[in-house]
């Protein structure tokens, strides 16, 4: 019988004999193609969540962004961005993060209005760019991200209502179901909010609050796995460093605009979701009778926060090893 030293010895002695590890020889990539455009709308001046999303929506291989368009942050929670400057000052954001990627053929980005404005839609440069796409034949399907109120796709339908049946949106924002509650995306533009869901036949795909709660990522993370990846990646992370003074940051921050990615990019399947009625909105942001007419929403109650967040550092890990 071997004694454990002449068992070690043994395997090294056959290990030597084995070709050079797979790992050091050249390696094909899994073959990866776009199967969606996606249109990249939200409030970029604010919270960084959104750029976040924004960098992981770019980097991945399974969409292609064929525009972004940045909206208007409340008033009254604008921080030190100027209140009737915040649309503009989003798209100045989203410009920089896609310069600072160096990213090729990188995609439009317009800026929205203020404020919606119901009655002058084409107002918006946002709004027309969005319809340009959505009228824009392609074989492949069009979603439209929304992180933020919904006043550029309010607007957009507004101008050109046909272009409800050529895209799908997926919404980041409302209350829990079946009650609903005050939300900042939903009641930072309510008007818009009512116009898309109550008076829009667009699919909706809805996160609301209690669903993106669920994308929490630490503070010490964001420190540790995100600042060292690149220079990006320490740019990303300085904007988590200087939040409005009325906000207090915890242990952890939610990437909560993240969940877009992972429905348009990812994948559908680990996460959970109910098909319910459409529901009318209240003042207040808590929902009200069903809006009839069959008119459904798809509303997720269970995100896959791990798959989300180890695939964005990872296409960030990689996009910085390709220089």
């Amino acid at each position: 019988m071997l004694s454990r030293r002449q068992f070690g010895q043994s395997l090294c002695a056959s290990a030597a004999l084995l070709p050079a590890a797979s790992w050091s020889a050249p390696f094909r990539t899994i073959p990866q193609r776009a199967s969606a455009r996606i249109i990249v709308d939200n409030d970029f001046a604010g919270d960084p969540d959104g750029l976040v999303a924004l960098a992981h929506q770019l980097l991945t291989p399974k969409t292609r962004t064929v525009l972004c368009t940045s909206s208007a942050l409340d008033r009254k929670l604008v921080g030190s961005v100027p209140p009737d400057l915040s649309a503009s000052a989003g798209k100045d954001i989203a410009l920089d993060l896609i310069r600072r990627m160096r990213i090729a053929d990188a995609p439009p980005v317009e800026a929205g209005s203020e404020r919606l404005d119901p009655e002058h839609p084409e107002s918006s440069a946002a709004a027309r760019a969005i319809v340009a796409e959505a009228m824009r034949d392609d074989m492949l399907p069009l979603y439209i991200s929304c992180g933020g109120p919904l006043t550029n796709v309010a607007a957009a339908i507004r101008l050109k209502p046909e272009i409800a049946k050529r895209m799908t949106l997926i919404w980041i924002g409302g209350g829990r179901y079946p009650h609903g509650s005050w939300e900042y995306n939903l009641t930072a533009d309510l008007p818009a909010a009512k116009i898309v869901i109550e008076q829009s036949a667009i699919p909706l795909w809805q996160i609301p609050q209690n669903a993106y709660r669920q994308m929490q990522f630490s503070v010490a993370e964001l420190q540790d796995r995100l600042r060292p990846i690149s220079d990006f990646g320490a740019w990303l992370y300085d904007k988590f460093t200087t939040p409005p003074a009325f906000v207090d940051v915890g242990g952890s921050w939610p990437l909560g605009d993240s969940p877009t990615v992972l429905l348009s990019a990812i994948s559908q399947e680990s996460s959970h979701y109910v098909d319910r009625p459409a529901l009318r909105i209240k003042p207040d942001g808590q929902y009200g009778a069903p809006v009839g007419g069959g008119r459904m929403v798809r509303v997720y109650e269970r995100l896959d926060a791990r798959l989300t967040f180890e695939d964005f550092l990872s296409l960030m890990r990689i996009h910085a090893a390709q220089g």
